[in-house]
């Protein structure tokens, strides 16, 4: 579409040419252009984007949609041996039924102008959550999962005063990536590396490294490389020691199998409770949880808000309601401990129903699925000649590293997956060169035997 051919768009307010002029003389600006006149020129795009020309009625509009939709390969109809913070599990149809009800759905941040139960549902959702991490304070779900660490880490530095941060470098690369921009300017971020025989955090490099000004240490269990850490006890110790707080984000559908971080002495334990009910929907669906022990000294750091029974105007009466309000954002505004803006409150109502439906039993049969259906899958990768699965010797939940033949491309590798129905495993070739031509691969409860050795027969393919 030229520019000599103006079109009043039905989607867009204020296209009607007339009106966008009387609105950019209103404000005194020539044209759009003035309103971006504090991006640099190097960073504009100044040719033409290769957009289809207007789509004037609905049903073009979902013609339109519809065709682009019928691209994608899904899930539903492939394979997927995909993880890596985003993962395919079995999601019941009632999670999905009370997610979708008005009063949660419609409501922006979960919202709703008179409260339909919100606040119940997520205290109901924090204290599920609470049972299951043994601990007693859970926030409302933040974004995701890299929020709820950064923000846990940016806790634990104001409760110490400290500004040195030790991560493991097992930590998923992306997740690492948010933690530095919520650590600028004032953290200091340095990683510990792992155990290139096991995958486990180098606890003879931590001993080193630690010092009077380490605010936290930070590990994910199971780690990004799927390997459960066997140390908890003894890192928290050795931080303990110095006077740091230990922070871990794990992967909640393994605590029907794993103790939880609260069981070896964490103080913050972190996460993304995607795996608790939520569809994966195009590498979202997530929401970060935050829980603690009941110490004020911790609560004070929350930024996000908590949910809890308190007393109303009549007595003997009680409702759900805010805790201690007046420390977030939303009291204090630029004075509070960080800006908190849309919260993944849907996300924890969803998450709620998931956990109130599954009870300690059925996390408990859903973790030993995964556990075993993972088992066998590195059991089967691992007779192909030329493949090593796991890679790390260590106990793994979920994912584990397969590394392929030296000059296999990982890639290609996965390319030929996918013409044959399945999505392979995560490259982790630029993230993790020196562990060769691997890949993440993720095998959850919604695995049949079947399809791990059809995986395993089409691997033996590509790489003879």
């Amino acid at each position: 579409m030229s520019e000599e051919e103006p079109t009043v768009h039905p989607y867009i307010p204020n296209s009607v040419p007339a009106v966008r002029e009387a609105m950019l003389r209103a404000i005194g600006a020539r044209s759009t252009d003035d309103l971006f006149d504090a991006i640099p020129e190097r960073l504009r795009f100044r040719g033409r984007l290769e957009v289809p020309g207007p789509l004037r009625s609905e049903c073009e509009l979902r013609r339109h949609v519809r065709e682009i939709l019928g691209r994608n390969r899904t899930c539903q109809e492939y394979s997927s041996f995909l993880g890596a913070g985003c993962y395919q599990h079995a999601v019941p149809a009632v999670c999905d039924e009370v997610a979708q009800r008005s009063e949660f759905l419609t409501a922006y941040a979960g919202e709703p102008y008179d409260d339909h139960g919100r606040f119940q549902s997520l205290f109901e959702y924090a204290s599920l959550m609470g049972e299951l991490l043994d601990l007693d304070v859970v926030n409302v779900p933040t974004y995701d999962g890299y929020q709820a660490a950064a923000t846990a880490i940016r806790m634990a530095a104001r409760i110490t005063g400290r500004r040195e941060v030790l991560l493991s470098r097992a930590t998923n690369p992306d997740k690492l990536s948010k933690i530095r921009d919520y650590a600028k300017p004032d953290l200091k971020i340095e990683l510990v590396d792992f155990d290139p025989q096991t995958g486990e955090l180098d606890l003879d490099r931590l001993r080193r490294r630690v010092s009077a000004r380490t605010a936290a240490v930070y590990f994910e269990n199971p780690s990004y490389l799927g390997v459960i850490e066997p140390s908890g006890e003894e890192i928290t110790r050795i931080a303990h020691a110095v006077g740091a707080l230990v922070v871990v984000s794990v992967d909640p559908i393994s605590l029907g199998v794993l103790v939880p971080p609260s069981h070896y002495g964490v103080d913050i334990t972190c996460g993304d409770i995607q795996p608790l009910g939520l569809r994966m929907q195009f590498g979202g669906g997530q929401g970060g949880f935050i829980a603690t022990r009941d110490e004020e000294r911790f609560v004070r750091e929350y930024p996000s808000r908590l949910f809890g029974i308190v007393p109303t105007s009549v007595d003997g009466e009680y409702g759900f309601g805010d805790v201690a309000y007046e420390r977030t954002s939303f009291a204090e505004r630029e004075e509070g401990k960080e800006f908190v803006g849309t919260a993944a409150a849907l996300c924890g109502i969803t998450a709620g129903v998931y956990l109130s439906l599954m009870g300690p039993q059925g996390m408990r049969e859903i973790g030993e699925g995964i556990l075993t259906r993972a088992h066998y899958a590195m059991a089967k990768l691992a007779e192909i000649p030329g493949i090593s699965a796991p890679l790390f010797r260590a106990a793994h939940f979920q994912e584990f590293v397969v590394r392929f033949p030296k000059g296999t491309s990982v890639r290609e590798t996965n390319q030929r997956l996918l013409q044959r129905g399945i999505f392979g495993g995560k490259d982790l070739t630029r993230e993790f060169p020196e562990l060769g031509p691997s890949g993440l691969y993720c095998v959850s409860e919604v695995h049949t035997q079947a399809e791990i050795e059809r995986l395993a027969d089409l691997l033996r393919e590509a790489v003879s």
